[in-house]
Parts: structure tokens; C-alpha cells; sequence
């Protein structure tokens, strides 16, 4: 996957990773709703060291944010996939929805603007490294 990350951004392809901070409260609360061994900040810390690994290269940007931990954007042109994680489930148990955009101000730009505003108030350090 690492490979195919740098491939794309190499191309042109702007690809932004928004994560929770692995140590927050926020982010304990979730471990303890889903309730699994493969806690929230094992999966972080998991994705954070395989970006660790694309460090520098251009168009891959990281940012942190506990706003909402519990939801997955994939945004592509006019589609978007979004995975809301639902009550005690882990994301891959949770159902994915493939929007596309037909209309101002319809469903996909709502989400968007959501995407958007959580990256704009998102932070390059974690709170435990700053």
C-alpha cells in the first residue's frame, strides 16, 4: 500500500491522513465502546508508522484531530466513500456510503465541507509531542 500511496502522490494526487491522537481521552472512550483487542490507538499508531515511512514525500500530509475519530472519507472528484462508524462497532463491521455529488449543496458537499473544516482545525504534532 505504501507503494501505491507514493505512486499516486507522485502523480499529482493530494492524499491527507486526519487521525485522532492516539493518547487522548477521546480516543480511550472509543476503545472502551468498541471493546476489542486491537484497540483505536494500536490502529493509529499502526497507520502512523507505516506514513513515518512516506515522510517527505510531497502531496502526503498527516494531521491530528479528535473532533470526530470515528468516521473514514475517501474523497475522489465527484464521489466519496464514508464509512460513519456506528455505535460499539469497529469501522470494518460498520457500512460504507458512496456519495456522488449531483447538486450544490446536496449530501456529498455537505460532507465535504464537514472533511474540510475537521482538517483546517486538525494539528501537525500530536498534544503528548508538542
Amino acid at each position: 500500500m505504501r507503494n501505491v500511496l507514493r505512486r499516486k502522490a507522485e502523480s499529482g494526487c493530494r492524499i491527507r491522513f486526519l487521525v485522532g491522537d492516539p493518547d487522548s481521552e477521546i480516543t480511550r472512550h472509543r476503545e472502551e465502546l468498541e471493546a476489542v483487542p486491537l484497540t483505536v490507538s494500536t490502529r493509529i499508531r499502526v497507520t502512523l508508522d507505516e506514513l513515518s515511512k512516506l515522510e517527505g514525500v510531497s502531496g502526503i500530509e498527516t494531521r491530528f484531530s479528535d473532533e470526530h475519530i470515528a468516521m473514514s472519507v475517501f474523497v475522489f472528484d465527484e464521489d466519496m466513500l464514508v464509512t460513519p462508524h456506528l455505535a460499539r462497532l469497529v469501522g470494518h463491521d460498520s457500512p460504507m456510503l458512496h456519495i456522488r455529488r449531483h447538486q450544490n449543496e446536496g449530501l456529498y458537499d455537505r460532507f465535504a465541507y464537514h472533511v474540510a473544516e475537521l482538517w483546517e482545525s486538525g494539528h501537525v504534532e500530536t498534544p503528548a509531542s508538542s
